[in-house]
């Protein structure tokens, strides 16, 4: 929910993501920033109080307690990596500061000095020294081999897990030794989710598979995938991801966090964004719910047309009509794949089919079944899938509702569903979606759906 402030977060878990299955929100970084409206403030902490433009501490602990009732967990933006990238200001808690020295919280000593660059930003990301030690754009890179500074991560940390925080998403990750992130997680109070931001750079220095020990890693190759098979029209390119993904560099798919697009993806032009056209944000979201590599995590935003853009209405959410909120995450077809996601959780991949390069379809085990049409005429096929007989609901268009299925109901008879797909369009059923009972048997309905098992937003 990116760049929701804290009231919205917690009104939006109770009345849409806890009952659609969501198992977790991410928000952006609860930390005391320097001022301004551009979105990247919030990632240019000037204090470890919780007070920034999303809300207080009182509101940041009510966001939380809110969405553990509605069965969402909390992961939290958490940025480590640096401070403040200006001379000097005053932070959204009121706290004066300087580039290098935060009253009560770090002094000179406790940054990185040493780099080699003259103007003492990361260059030459080949370098393992500069990645790590020399500066993101001019932001106050921490010593966190300190351990002074370990101790107020740390501690930063443990303030959040205090409020009931369920996870964390480290910003800039690869910028700190992973040696470093293990340390710092050791001294946390219990173990939480953690993912972390190491984006892949060929021939780099720093590589995703160094993090993989602390947590899950976001690399980035996942959404470059997506972006080139759906910018080529060849979604077939996809198939082999799931079979040995370390064979081709990428980590395991139990240590892999994917996304089509995230906040910065979207705005540098390295993803497919909301902006495309031919329905590909939408497809290209569905294959990563139906598809078996990694842990999938949704972009919801707003609307932007300038890099610095921040949030519409001071950070108030909605997906009311006109309100410049995108609300991604309530699209039906991606709201029903959430379903799906779930349903399918842990069933192998199978029956994959592929009539040309911009046609895809696959199933899960006994459990589901997905076809993805990225060509301009529509794909009319008999499908072979293990789903038992019965009639079945397509999630992408509307679902099971009120004992009936919003569209005509998918019916599977002795193995095979016959389906036509209209251009750029898709269609997803699953087990959990039968308008008549199925034959259940092969389905485990027993999978436990705990942490990771749901999808995250």
């Amino acid at each position: 929910m990116f760049q929701w402030n804290w009231d919205s977060i917690a009104a939006e878990c109770t009345q849409f993501l806890g009952p659609a299955g969501y198992g977790y929100v991410q928000v952006s970084p609860p930390q005391e920033h320097i001022t301004g409206s551009e979105w990247w403030t919030d990632y240019q902490p000037t204090s470890y109080q919780l007070v920034s433009k999303r809300g207080n501490r009182a509101q940041f602990a009510n966001m939380i307690s809110t969405c553990h009732a509605a069965g969402v967990g909390v992961i939290v933006d958490t940025v480590w990596n640096h401070m403040a990238g200006i001379s000097d200001g005053t932070g959204t808690a009121g706290t004066a500061f300087t580039h290098y020295d935060y009253p009560g919280v770090y002094t000179t000593d406790n940054f990185h000095h040493n780099c080699a660059q003259s103007d003492g930003d990361v260059h030459n990301y080949s370098n393992r020294t500069e990645v790590q030690s020399c500066e993101l754009t001019n932001l106050a890179d921490l010593d966190t081999a300190s351990l002074a500074v370990r101790a107020k991560l740390a501690a930063y940390g443990n303030d959040l897990i205090s409020l009931g925080v369920d996870g964390l998403r480290l910003d800039a990750a690869k910028h700190i030794p992973s040696g470093d992130i293990a340390a710092i997680l050791s001294a946390l109070s219990k173990n939480v989710y953690v993912t972390q931001e190491v984006a892949w750079g060929s021939g780099e220095a720093v590589q995703a598979s160094e993090y993989t020990t602390a947590g899950d890693v976001q690399d980035l190759r996942y959404s470059s995938a997506l972006k080139d098979a759906f910018n080529s029209g060849s979604l077939v390119s996809l198939a082999n991801i799931a079979s040995n993904p370390t064979s081709q560099g990428w980590v395991a798919s139990a240590e892999a966090n994917v996304y089509v697009a995230n906040h910065d993806t979207e705005r540098l032009g390295s993803s497919i964004t909301y902006k495309w056209d031919r329905n590909a944000y939408t497809l290209a979201t569905i294959f990563s719910l139906a598809y078996p590599y990694g842990t999938p995590t949704i972009l919801s935003g707003y609307e932007f047309t300038t890099y610095d853009a921040g949030a519409p209405n001071n950070g108030a959410g909605s997906c009311n009509a006109g309100s410049g909120w995108i609300c991604q995450h309530r699209w039906p077809a991606v709201a029903g794949m959430v379903k799906f996601f779930n349903q399918v959780k842990g069933a192998p991949l199978n029956n994959w089919v592929s009539d040309q390069a911009s046609q895809i379809a696959f199933g899960r085990g006994s459990s589901g079944f997905v076809a993805i049409n990225f060509s301009s005429s529509t794909w009319t096929k008999t499908f072979t899938t293990p789903l038992p007989d019965g009639s079945y609901c397509d999630v992408v268009h509307g679902g099971l509702a009120s004992g009936a299925c919003t569209t005509s109901p998918i019916v599977a008879s002795g193995g095979k569903i016959t389906v036509a797909v209209p251009a750029y369009d898709a269609f997803a059923v699953h087990v959990g979606a039968a308008l008549t009972a199925p034959n259940k048997r092969g389905v485990d309905l027993g999978m436990r759906q705990v942490g990771r098992s749901r999808s995250d937003m």
